[in-house]
């Protein structure tokens, strides 16, 4: 939790973006003293500059989605290496989970100038946070419920804004408070909550919690959930039986906890399960793109954790604004955990989504609708 506060404390108070809040990332200042002639017949710089070969291959990226980053970042320099170039170090660090070291050699680069690109490009990037992931217009709405409808096969979740879980990623912590960093499958990790619509695409994250700090308790110390961002009146939220069942401060549809007592209840489940499912597949892609991030634990220091997860998510929404898509890989588990790991006391101030649960559920055995 201390780091969690600490990581806090440097951000500002302009939603929506990192912590909830938009992120103030100081540039690091130019090395008047050094810069470095970019060598050419190096393979990764020849197969960027060749304008042919995947750069998905050691970049994860397609050429469209990096054309579509460089312009969002911007192409000015703030330091001896192009901003091109810097980008590459960190997309090639991100794919590979490497060592500065083994980047360092791989570009020809001296270590120090291997840190600064990486370190400088993930701020620029974090910093397209609010344009990036941000909530859907009320006209988009529209389209997300009825993509939510879709997934479920019942126009009951028409009204659906977004499927909401969690995912852990595994870290190296730090000697002081390991405990703190132990989750329920016991391995040390830092938390992404996060809310996906119906295409997968991320428009809410909170990064930063430690992994032993149950699901329902990362909502509920969330912006999305104290400041009451997300969704608007009228719409709802659907997640897994960690969470608890809501009506207020914010509208969340759960599972029916077993023994199920009809037909209906199990009906329901069913229909939510499958429109939930698309935040799993959100995590299977963001697992299968950045392999070396999600499924290892990342060689850096524990407090520069969520600013890399920030960055793979955002990147994840440019890329599938460009039709960058990379399905979930047999053996990828896009699930955070169990379906039910235990579900916790709604707390206090709260009010139980019981009876909107309900309705849904009777609308899950009306008549046919046209939602498509």
């Amino acid at each position: 939790m201390k780091a969690f506060n600490r990581l806090r404390s440097k951000m500002g108070r302009n939603p929506p973006s990192f912590f909830g809040t938009k992120l103030n990332f100081k540039k690091m200042p130019p090395n008047p003293r050094r810069y470095c002639q970019l060598n050419v017949t190096l393979p990764l710089i020849r197969q960027f500059f060749d304008g042919q070969s995947d750069l998905r291959v050691d970049f994860r990226l397609s050429r469209g989605s990096f054309n579509a980053l460089m312009e969002a970042i911007g192409r000015e320099a703030h330091h001896g290496w192009d901003v091109e170039i810097a980008c590459l170090v960190f997309l090639f660090w991100l794919a590979s989970g490497t060592s500065y070291r083994v980047v360092s050699r791989a570009f020809d680069m001296p270590r120090t100038s291997v840190h600064r690109a990486i370190h400088t490009t993930s701020g620029k990037i974090a910093a397209l946070f609010a344009k990036t992931v941000h909530h859907p217009t009320e006209e988009e709405l529209v389209t997300v419920g009825a993509g939510f409808a879709r997934l479920a096969g019942s126009a009951a979740f028409n009204r659906v804004a977004g499927s909401i879980d969690g995912c852990h990623v595994r870290v190296k912590p730090p000697a002081a408070d390991s405990d703190c960093y132990l989750n329920r499958k016991l391995f040390y990790s830092v938390q992404l909550q996060a809310v996906v619509d119906h295409t997968a695409k991320f428009i809410d994250v909170c990064v930063g919690y430690t992994g032993s700090v149950h699901d329902s308790r990362v909502l509920k110390n969330s912006p999305l959930y104290l400041e009451k961002q997300y969704p608007p009146p009228g719409y709802c939220l659907i997640g897994d039986g960690g969470y608890p069942c809501l009506s207020y401060p914010i509208t969340l549809m759960t599972p029916y906890r077993r023994p199920l007592r009809n037909q209906l209840q199990a009906a329901f489940n069913s229909r939510l399960t499958k429109a939930r499912g698309v935040v799993e597949r959100a995590f299977g892609m963001l697992k299968t793109r950045w392999r070396a991030v999600f499924l290892k634990a990342l060689e850096v220091d524990v407090l520069f954790v969520p600013e890399v997860i920030l960055c793979c998510t955002i990147l994840h929404n440019i890329c599938l604004s460009q039709g960058d898509v990379l399905d979930p890989e047999d053996g990828v588990d896009g699930a955070a955990g169990e379906e039910d790991p235990g579900r916790e006391a709604a707390p206090p101030g709260t009010v139980s989504g019981a009876e909107e649960r309900n309705r849904m559920a009777l609308l899950c055995y009306a008549p046919d609708h046209d939602y498509i």
